[in-house]
């Protein structure tokens, strides 16, 4: 009998025939051969069906073999230890690393490489499998907003505690290393986790509030659960800041009120409109304090910054009705909902009015975490694909003896490199912010390399994601290969925590603030990268590259400074864009300069330096970001609309 299967996310707790995520039959559940004689069956009366008559046995052993499930003939791309199969990875740790740290954590990641292959990669399709159900009222009509999660999703937090996926980079046990150590620990989890890894990023960014603010005692026990290796103790924590009005402009579209009450304590009302992870045990929030006269400040310095647990001490929810889970296009994994706070009894953590500075330290960690989940989606897909090529013969061979498939493979491995050292260079100093190590100058330069990492990357993700699903052809559009989920999964990427336009712009505001500072200390560090390949002849033609897209930049950057606001927010986008291009090629190059880099370091590059390094000039050039350029947007954009005829 043949069966189909719907998608994973129709199912439910309760098994029907219109919900089932599993298999149900298809109509055609009995089958007909075909008539033996001759060829046309619906021949008229008198017409001549065939010229000879032939035995039906004979025609019967020409079909195919029918069996009682069709199957496809192709074999199933598998990889081994995710760890063992990266060798950038383990090049730049045997490169960064003192010997003594460099030796415990190749352990513990060839451990976990294990650990990932043999439990969480299955744990991690459960949770695909059975994604969260909203369960509003009880049997008997009483309210109890309770969020369903599967076994295996609330296994994951458990391992996510036994690994130390938050603790790691709090411990300290490797000082400034520390945080590269879970980042690498993350980067091997993300594509296997179910989506656990989006509330652990908003895990790891309330501890780092909590530590940014000394650990007051009114949050010491939070801050011990939220970095707890302990499964029983370990909490998740969410953030919840984005409300009717949307978005990333939580200045004025933040509605939510506190009410201090005689304890010192507030009470919060207002409806929170997307809540990722909302299974949580706490979260942070921001609200707008009501004085005495029963007004509240508007703007972002009327925001302040709240603690709250979900629940109270006897499981019931902190006065918060759950409205409804977000009917997402990815990420259906974890809970996202609507939440209505009707007094939730919270605590204030931040000076009053200051909340959207103090939870910018939550943000910068979030974005990590959204650069750590882009460049180990891209490594997945490289890595199924990669195998797939070595497996799939068509037109007469195998896909990795097609020099274009291969090529196509190559490019997206290249665009993966360049991210992996983006990623590897942040976390490398924010160890060192973390520990108290760093210089004015690395804290200017992780200012401005968050944003621009977190945006580049997310849209790397993305192309890299649709075009390793193409790698596979129709497979990679078959809902059950996982395909289709990690591509789903990706395209938040350059959403969440801010999109590629609303960072541009914070990229500007970062380098506003720093007066120029944070640019100089981009360019000179850019050149010293590039000056460790000086001597390399294979190398010659990517510094040569890299130089003159510096040097362009550089002049972009003086000249724009002269025109306008108007300008710099037009060039915004292409500008973050060359910082990446850049910045990433500077650090191909610095790992291809090593005196036991391999010829595929030398290749990836010289690959990445190839590419246009510096759009933001060559626009210029064009003339797009002149103020007519963008009156021309806009007619190109509206012609033909409404809007157009009735005036913009």
């Amino acid at each position: 009998m043949f069966t189909c299967r719907l998608p994973w996310w129709r199912s439910s707790a309760t098994c029907k025939p219109w919900q089932s995520g599993r298999c149900l039959p298809c109509p055609w559940d009995t089958h007909q051969l075909p008539s033996p004689r001759g060829v046309n069956t619906t021949a008229g009366h008198g017409q001549q069906v065939g010229t000879q008559e032939k035995p039906a046995s004979e025609d019967l052993e020409m079909l195919p073999v029918r069996r009682e499930t069709e199957t496809l003939f192709q074999e199933q791309p598998e990889t081994g230890n995710q760890y063992f199969e990266d060798p950038l990875l383990r090049s730049y740790l045997r490169t960064s690393l003192p010997p003594k740290v460099l030796e415990e954590v190749s352990q513990d990641l060839e451990r976990f490489g294990n650990r990932l292959l043999t439990k969480i990669k299955h744990l991690g399709w459960e949770c695909e499998l059975n994604p969260p159900v909203f369960r509003q009222y009880d049997a008997w009509g009483q309210r109890v907003d309770h969020i369903v999660t599967c076994l295996a999703w609330r296994r994951m937090k458990e391992i996510a505690a036994e690994e130390g996926l938050i603790a790691e980079a709090y411990e300290r046990r490797y000082s400034n290393w520390s945080r590269l150590h879970q980042a690498v620990k993350l980067y091997l989890f993300s594509a296997f986790s179910g989506g656990f890894n989006c509330p652990l990023a908003m895990t790891d960014g309330a501890a780092k509030v909590i530590e940014s603010l000394g650990i007051p005692g009114s949050l010491k026990n939070a801050f011990e659960h939220l970095t707890s290796r302990d499964p029983k103790k370990f909490w998740t924590s969410g953030q919840w800041m984005t409300e009717r009005r949307g978005g990333s402009d939580v200045a004025n579209g933040t509605e939510t009120v506190a009410r201090k009450q005689p304890d010192g304590t507030y009470r919060l009302y207002g409806f929170k409109w997307f809540t990722s992870a909302a299974d949580s045990d706490v979260t942070l929030t921001l609200a707008r304090v009501v004085d005495a006269e029963g007004q509240v400040k508007q703007g972002s310095s009327g925001l302040s910054m709240f603690f709250l647990k979900v629940r109270d001490e006897e499981g019931k929810l902190n006065s918060i009705q759950v409205q409804r889970l977000k009917d997402k296009l990815g990420t259906r994994q974890m809970a996202t909902a609507e939440l209505w706070l009707d007094g939730a009894k919270a605590e204030l953590i931040s000076a009053e009015g200051r909340g959207v500075a103090s939870i910018s330290n939550m943000l910068n960690i979030t974005r990590v975490h959204n650069v750590i989940t882009a460049v180990a989606f891209m490594r997945r897909m490289i890595s199924l694909s990669r195998e797939y090529a070595r497996k799939r013969v068509a037109f007469g061979k195998l896909l990795k003896d097609h020099p274009l498939h291969v090529q196509t493979i190559a490019r997206m491995e290249v665009q993966a490199r360049g991210a992996f050292l983006l990623l590897m260079e942040i976390v490398r100093l924010l160890g060192l912010a973390e520990t108290n190590m760093a210089s004015e100058q690395d804290q200017l330069l992780l200012r401005l390399l968050i944003p621009v990492a977190k945006l580049y990357t997310g849209k790397q993700a993305s192309a890299v994601a649709v075009e390793a699903m193409e790698s596979f052809g129709g497979q990679g559009y078959m809902e059950d290969t996982g395909l289709p989920v990690i591509v789903r999964d990706t395209l938040v990427l350059s959403i969440w925590e801010g999109t590629t336009n609303v960072l541009s712009l914070d990229v500007l505001r970062s380098l506003t603030k720093s007066q120029g500072q944070a640019m100089a200390v981009f360019l000179s560090t850019v050149q010293k990268k590039l000056e460790l390949a000086s001597s390399s002849v294979e190398l010659e033609a990517a510094v040569k590259r890299t130089r003159g897209a510096t040097s362009s930049l550089a002049q972009f950057t003086q000249a724009a400074a002269s025109r306008g606001t108007l300008t710099m927010e037009l060039a915004a986008r292409d500008f973050s864009y060359a910082l990446a291009r850049i910045y990433a090629g500077a650090l191909l190059i610095e790992h291809a300069a090593r005196p036991d880099a391999s010829s595929t370091d030398v290749s990836a590059a010289r690959r990445w330096c190839s590419q246009e390094l510096c759009p933001v000039a060559m626009e210029s050039q064009n003339g797009s970001y002149e103020a007519e350029e963008a009156l021309r947007d806009l007619a190109l954009v509206y012609e033909g609309s409404p809007a157009c005829r009735s005036g913009l």
